[in-house]
């Protein structure tokens, strides 16, 4: 591959065409089905994935069929074959559903409205993840400009990604045939911890979220009246989370979401805390200035890809402050997210949890938790030579730094479904999430440099995929 040429085609590409067409794809509200289950009505979803498909249609890629691929019910996938040079099968991944748009943009942003400010794409979806369709084909066409082989590639980008992809099994079962048995699986849907190099994501943590819900009245009463007698439902809400969750350090405290990490994991965490130092948390918007977290840098990382945590995303129950009389609650319902350890099993872990919660039910009130998804983490299979030495060659000639190794706080099933039905292929799981990207919450933005260089080093893999 001609270094010079691939730099040169891709940035062109974002320049001219990229760019533009994720700007007009944030312009759609396409939220994922568990944020708007009124999807098909409101044809959102319809549009975006028709977008998409679109552009890929002008792409003079030799051979590529493009389709829509539909079941009743279910958001739509776009399928993308591409025929090689080799019966080899390369599986490249990303989703088109978005976030909703959560509240605190900066006054000159807007979730809806791409901005380009600094070298950064500003809106919702950009990085996470509508330029997957579009460096995916790049990637593939850079190759095929310079009449370089490959091996036969399938793009497919789904729609319910961010719902925890409940429609992707289906669709897994209807295309099995034509996805055949990759050996390569690359995901642009994943973090970078800095913007200097190429980062591999080893692992991912599973998800297990779920409602709990404390009862101590059928309605309101005047707090001065009934305090003391009833208990609060808060009150008791928060003795029960304390059961699962050490509140002075956030430890969780079910066995059943502990595992033991893997000792390579430990070795690739190591090294990325030193590469990444403070950024490990400074990346964070902090309210309190001068943050200093009390474990070490190597600690954090590891708190954040391989131990499980327990976070409250969620609430019921409660008035507005505006709304909020002296009136003692009738209930309060809590949305509880788990993150889990990669290896660990979700289904135990729910069944755990929901154990803790409703046994010994406090005194006068009912309890009750309802588990709402399940979702299992992943772990990598031992990278082989090929792919390692491949990594850091294009980190080497797109960034002018090595490629490096993290594990990462986030879940994509589509990972865990995939390791369980192709147990020997290698994955390269990567993107462009980065510090203050912020996918999910305010200023989402996508690094366009950052998706340039990535896109020629998924070139440089697929060109050295065929050559191993």
């Amino acid at each position: 591959m001609d270094i010079k040429k691939t730099t040169e085609f891709v940035n062109g590409m974002w320049d001219s065409e990229i760019i533009p067409q994720i700007s007009e794809y944030i312009k759609v509200p396409n939220k994922s089905p568990i944020f708007d289950p009124d999807w098909e009505q409101h044809g959102y979803m319809e549009r975006a994935v028709t977008m998409l498909e679109a552009w890929c249609k002008t792409q003079p890629i030799k051979g590529m069929s493009i389709e829509i691929v539909r079941i009743e019910g279910r958001t739509p996938v776009l399928f993308i074959d591409i025929p090689g040079d080799s019966e080899d099968i390369v599986l490249l991944y990303g989703h088109y559903d978005k976030q909703p748009e959560f509240s605190g943009w900066d006054d000159d942003l807007d979730p809806w409205t791409p901005v380009i400010k600094d070298g950064k794409l500003y809106g919702r979806g950009g990085a996470d993840d509508g330029y997957s369709t579009f460096g995916s084909l790049t990637a593939i066409r850079a190759l095929q400009e310079q009449n370089i082989p490959h091996a036969h590639c399938i793009v497919l980008i789904e729609g319910c990604e961010e719902s925890g992809s409940f429609d992707l099994p289906f669709y897994i079962d209807l295309l099995e045939d034509r996805i055949g048995s990759p050996d390569l699986v690359v995901c642009l849907d994943a973090e970078c911890g800095n913007y200097d190099q190429l980062w591999c994501t080893t692992s991912l943590r599973g998800n297990m979220t779920g409602t709990l819900r404390v009862d101590v009245l059928t309605e309101g009463v005047h707090s001065g009246s009934a305090s003391g007698v009833v208990p609060s439902s808060f009150r008791t809400a928060r003795q029960l989370i304390s059961r699962v969750e050490d509140e002075s350090s956030g430890k969780i405290l079910i066995d059943a979401l502990h595992v033991e990490i893997p000792q390579q994991r430990l070795e690739q965490n190591k090294l990325a805390a030193a590469t990444l130092q403070d950024l490990v948390y400074k990346k964070f918007p902090w309210a309190v200035e001068n943050p200093a977290p009390n474990e070490s840098n190597d600690e954090l990382m590891l708190n954040n890809t391989w131990r499980p945590t327990l976070a409250v995303t969620g609430a019921e129950g409660m008035p507005a402050m505006l709304d909020a009389g002296n009136v003692l609650l009738p209930f309060t319902k809590l949305k509880l997210s788990f993150r889990l350890p990669p290896t660990c099993d979700a289904e135990e872990s729910a069944a755990a949890v929901k154990s803790a919660l409703e046994a010994n039910t406090p005194p006068l009130a009912n309890v009750s938790f309802e588990v709402e998804s399940t979702m299992a983490g992943w772990n990598a299979p031992e990278i082989a030579s090929w792919l390692e030495a491949s990594m850091q060659k294009a980190s080497e000639a797109f960034f002018g730094k090595p490629s490096m190794y993290m594990g990462t706080g986030g879940t994509i099933p589509f990972m865990g479904m995939l390791g369980e039905r192709f147990p020997d292929a290698q994955f390269l799981v990567t993107g462009l999430l980065g510090p203050r990207s912020n996918a999910h919450g305010p200023n989402e933005f996508l690094h366009i440099e950052t998706g340039k260089r990535l896109t020629s080093c998924v070139a440089q893999v697929l060109a050295d995929h065929f050559n191993r």
